[in-house]
């Protein structure tokens, strides 16, 4: 790639990005960048498992490629381009991804189907409600995740009103 097709995105320290911002510039070599979109404290939590995850793949734990495949699908930087359409399987998984990244992440604590959604869903992430609430539902069939409203266990499918999402036996 030639220098004049280089750019910085205004971070004098951070990597050289790409004109459009897609991807990130490092020993020549490309890689996708971060979505931009996922707010900075989401983004920070997922960067974290990440970093868990590599350290577990060094230390040979099972299941630390998954975690890291999961965080990096989260964070946009595998699976369907963060920049193109955001819906179909591809986009579910993405979901899936980041709700199982972010729950792995806070441990024994929970999270809301909304804090999935702000991370996948951009500007426009309560449009993003539906598939993620849709998401969670098929995880809590699989085992992975564990819906509870005020503390007991439910079916997001009937549940009504705010849920929170836990670690699954499964996961």
């Amino acid at each position: 790639m030639a220098s004049d097709e280089r750019t910085h995105d205004g971070d004098a320290s951070g990597p050289e990005r790409t004109p459009d911002g897609h991807h990130v510039v490092i020993d020549g070599r490309r890689w996708r960048a971060t979505d931009p979109s996922i707010p900075e404290t989401f983004r920070q939590e997922l960067v974290n498992e990440l970093m868990a995850a590599r350290r577990a793949v060094k230390a040979q734990e099972p299941d630390a490629r998954r975690r890291v495949q999961d965080a990096k699908t989260a964070l946009g930087e595998r699976g369907a381009p963060w920049w193109e359409d955001r819906s179909g399987d591809v986009f579910d998984e993405r979901i899936a991804a980041a709700t199982r990244a972010l729950i792995r992440k806070r441990g024994e604590s929970s999270i809301c189907p909304s804090d999935v959604a702000r991370t996948v869903g951009g500007e426009s992430w309560r449009s993003t409600m539906p598939e993620v609430r849709r998401v969670a539902g098929l995880l809590a069939d699989r085992g992975e995740i564990v819906v509870t409203q005020k503390g007991a266990e439910v079916t997001i499918g009937d549940a009504r009103g705010p849920v929170r999402m836990i670690r699954g036996p499964e996961l």
